[in-house]
């Protein structure tokens, strides 16, 4: 895959289809990065613990995230983390109120799903983006998505959804990675899914140790060659706590720091928590790269 040279002289990934339309929203992922919130509507999620899982805090959390910048918003019934099977007729009422609540706010919503019942049901209820972190685990997502015009986020991860995958092994993670993205890729296409509505995810920390989801950052530009639009979902991750010794709540200034090397790499969708602080990331890394003009200029004018 070529690589256009920006005005910085970083080489990055040319997109092959990077003018995407998501709730009449156009994205130019050539020319910019979107930022997608997490709201989790689960009691015992990773991060906050269940501090969204009422419905009244999820879409107010939602809302504060849009109001802080963020282009998309992630809604998750279910964690990936292994576990007790969520029941689907419950994951459907965590996450189809929410989606329903956010009609008319301008964002992308997105719902983080594996099945493709749930998937369905968020469709119908105006969600444009599945989001499915088993990477087609099953084939019948990709159906669902392609009766629709929804985009589908193919995620790396390697185990059935909810189940542990002790010491996971790889010959070389970032090879691995893209070729699982491919089949997967291909899986979609076969179904029914163009390639202008599918985005793709390496899965750091999804069945991966902190060195390779560390190596997958040192190199996302290999992910990124895809020539697909890439999302990463760093934020407040193992990898980070490992690396810096940092308990969970302590996690956003490395978090940035990695969602920016991948920025800089070709990532172009970025999936966190903390939406005030990636929001000024983002635009200050667009800036740099050339994609987008100060806000003002004063100083020494």
């Amino acid at each position: 895959m070529s690589a256009d040279v920006t005005e910085t002289g970083l080489r990055l990934p040319t997109i092959d289809e990077p003018e995407r339309r998501m709730n009449g929203r156009l994205f130019d992922f050539s020319r910019e990065v979107a930022v997608m919130a997490i709201i989790n509507r689960t009691p015992d999620s990773f991060y906050d613990r269940g501090a969204t899982f009422a419905l009244d805090a999820s879409v107010a959390a939602a809302r504060r995230a849009i109001d802080d910048g963020a282009d998309w918003v992630d809604i998750g019934g279910a964690k990936f983390a292994p576990g007790p099977p969520v029941p689907i007729g419950e994951e459907i009422n965590r996450v189809v109120p929410v989606v329903e609540a956010l009609h008319g706010s301008g964002a992308v919503i997105s719902v983080d799903t594996f099945h493709p019942t749930v998937a369905l049901a968020a469709l119908g209820a105006g969600a444009h983006v599945i989001n499915d972190t088993t990477g087609l685990h099953d084939p019948d997502m990709a159906r669902v998505v392609a009766e629709s015009d929804a985009t589908l986020v193919i995620t790396h991860s390697l185990a059935a959804p909810r189940m542990p995958c002790p010491s996971p092994t790889y010959g070389d993670v970032v090879r691995d990675v893209v070729d699982f993205l491919r089949a997967r890729v291909e899986r979609a296409v076969d179904n029914g899914v163009p390639l202008e509505r599918l985005v793709v995810d390496p899965g750091h920390d999804l069945n991966k140790n902190t060195l390779h989801s560390l190596e997958l950052t040192r190199r996302l530009h290999e992910i990124t060659s895809l020539g697909l639009p890439t999302l990463v979902a760093v934020s407040n991750k193992d990898f980070i706590g490992e690396t810096l010794d940092r308990e969970r709540g302590e996690r956003v200034e490395g978090s940035v720091a990695a969602m920016v090397a991948c920025i800089l790499q070709g990532a172009r969708i970025v999936r966190m928590h903390n939406v005030a602080a990636t929001v000024d990331a983002v635009r200050m890394t667009e800036a740099i790269l050339g994609m987008r003009r100060p806000a003002y200029l004063r100083h020494n004018q």
